[in-house]
């Protein structure tokens, strides 16, 4: 697997990382057996960055990564998990919890200390919060060797300069904004993130099953034009003998200026398909005829969090 410095960590990262969410049952129930295979499978296949938040699950994926990871030699993977929102209505951010949610995810996770550490979902919460009082206290966790780096995730792309022009971090995590679709992570903040050396992470290059050959699924928030467009360069991608999700995956990893991109499954052939795929060249041909049926559509996204993070 080929890798790619994050920022001015001195990590050394896997241009497509492991996403764990879905061992916490988020999208379907799952198996013991393909939880703890999809992880083996991931490590297998080089993809040893793996993306977790006690969100997922709450509590679960990172309990179940515990397990996984139990009998693997810690210098073999990076771990980045996430704390600040702890169920889909529930969020905190202070310094108090801070700590006692890192200590549980260490515990959780059978090990010493993080890679990395993201606050989660800022956009959900009045964010002068994240600069005043929870980055101050990841700051002081950082130095006590419990993690290594520290930043934040989140959707829009109005979070990455309100927080990072007033304060330092390490890295960022963008989700579904560097797609086939929509590339606006690209076109909008990644730059400013390299003039700082700040790391850049994406998640989410099959835009929530937009982008694959899945039923779309109910909770899917994009405009219908958007799915609509989708499903017919789907459709083109099919009539070529290759798959959008394919397509989609290779257009996520070319970019020099994602040092990783994560994807999550619970299906260990999916994750065997997407190792394989990052080996092959892009199909640049149906690259751009994909590019102009989302042309009409391009950039178009929804809304996260609160109406002043948007």
């Amino acid at each position: 697997m080929q890798t790619r410095l994050l920022g001015r960590t001195g990590l050394e990262v896997p241009v497509l990382a492991f996403g764990a969410s879905s061992l916490g049952q988020e999208f379907r129930r799952i198996t013991l057996e393909e939880a703890l295979g999809s992880v083996r499978t991931a490590l297998d296949a080089g993809m040893r960055l793996i993306d977790t938040s006690p969100f997922y699950g709450r509590g679960m994926s990172e309990v179940l990564l515990g397990v996984a990871l139990r009998d693997v030699p810690r210098d073999d993977y990076l771990l980045c998990t996430k704390l600040g929102r702890y169920d889909l209505q529930h969020f905190d951010f202070s310094a108090q919890r801070v700590a006692e949610s890192i200590d549980v995810s260490l515990h959780r996770l059978g090990t010493d200390h993080l890679d990395i550490i993201l606050c989660h979902d800022i956009e959900f919460v009045p964010m002068q919060t994240i600069v005043d009082e929870t980055l101050p206290a990841l700051r002081k966790i950082r130095d006590s060797g419990k993690v290594r780096c520290i930043g934040f995730s989140g959707y829009p792309q109005k979070i990455f300069r309100f927080i990072c022009d007033q304060t330092d971090v390490d890295c960022v995590l963008n989700y579904n904004q560097y797609t086939l679709q929509n590339t606006r992570f690209a076109d909008e903040t990644i730059p400013y993130l390299k003039a700082r050396g700040i790391g850049v992470m994406h998640a989410g290059p099959f835009s929530a099953r937009l982008l694959t050959d899945a039923p779309l699924p109910v909770w899917l928030k994009e405009p219908e034009e958007v799915k609509a467009a989708a499903r017919q360069a789907a459709a083109l991608c099919q009539a070529r003998g290759s798959s959008i999700a394919k397509l989609a995956l290779q257009f996520a990893l070319a970019n020099p200026d994602i040092a990783t991109t994560i994807a999550g499954s619970a299906n260990p052939n999916n994750i065997r398909d997407w190792a394989r795929w990052a080996t092959e060249p892009i199909d640049e041909e149906l690259l751009l005829e994909v590019q102009k049926i989302f042309a009409p559509v391009r950039n178009i996204g929804h809304a996260e969090g609160l109406a002043e993070n948007n």
